[in-house]
């Protein structure tokens, strides 16, 4: 196998590279924050918390392709009212390991004050049925 030259060298570290990559690689839970900004910004401040699923080989290099994902998605563009929005990456608020995907496990918990806790109920139960009667995506698809 090695007398046949380098190309068989070369295709051998390719695939222990990939072997290694496989195995070794680990999943982190990250949240990235970002502020919306529309107009001059005069208005009560509005951030938006993204949970991401990150691959990567260890804490630090999941942190820098988090942040990577926030700057890369960064966006400007007109609202219907023909002014500007902006969303500006501000950082990577959490970041979790995942050692195990364990059917039922608590990956994100928020309490939520309501002032009209009828009115909030409602709107959970309206989103269950909708879910159950398939009028709301049934699976995430990235583009």
């Amino acid at each position: 196998l090695w007398g046949a030259g380098n190309k068989n060298q070369i295709l051998i570290k390719h695939y222990i590279k990939a072997l290694h990559k496989t195995y070794y690689m680990n999943w982190y839970l990250s949240k990235i924050v970002y502020r919306i900004i529309c107009g001059e910004g005069n208005h009560t401040p509005q951030f938006d918390e993204q949970l991401r699923l990150i691959e990567a080989e260890d804490e630090s290099l999941a942190f820098a392709k988090a942040r990577s994902f926030g700057y890369r998605e960064e966006e400007m563009f007109l609202n219907e009212k023909q002014r500007l929005v902006r969303w500006e990456f501000i950082n990577v608020a959490e970041l979790y390991k995942l050692t195990a995907l364990i059917d039922g496990a608590e990956l994100y918990s928020k309490i939520h004050e309501a002032e009209n806790a009828d009115l909030y109920i409602t709107t959970v139960h309206k989103k269950a049925t909708d879910i159950q009667a398939g009028s709301t995506h049934k699976y995430l698809q990235l583009l």
